[in-house]
């Protein structure tokens, strides 16, 4: 227990310092793009590796949520359409 605290406390110490210390940092355009893409960026990096092990559930999913994501210009909804997607395929047997 006493090691979980100690992790929960360092990261949020590495969270809060990272906002503590970008507010010393200019943000040029060019860097608050590259911000604004990373989450995608992030979910690219997960996703894809699960997307190609798994099949026809994982093309679908990740066929779904990329179609979400530039509709709707969200993450989050892309992300859940996704589950939902792979989730289906799965339950249809593919």
């Amino acid at each position: 227990m006493v090691a979980i605290v100690i992790m929960g406390a360092i990261t949020f110490v590495i969270r809060a310092g990272g906002f503590w210390l970008i507010g010393y940092v200019q943000v040029s355009d060019r860097m608050r793009r590259m911000l604004e893409a990373l989450p995608g960026s992030i979910v690219a990096a997960v996703v894809l590796p699960i997307a190609a092990k798994n099949g026809a559930a994982g093309v679908f999913a990740l066929a779904a949520a990329l179609t979400v994501m530039l509709a709707f210009r969200s993450t989050l909804l892309g992300v859940m359409v996704g589950i939902a997607a792979a989730a289906l395929v799965r339950r249809a047997g593919l």
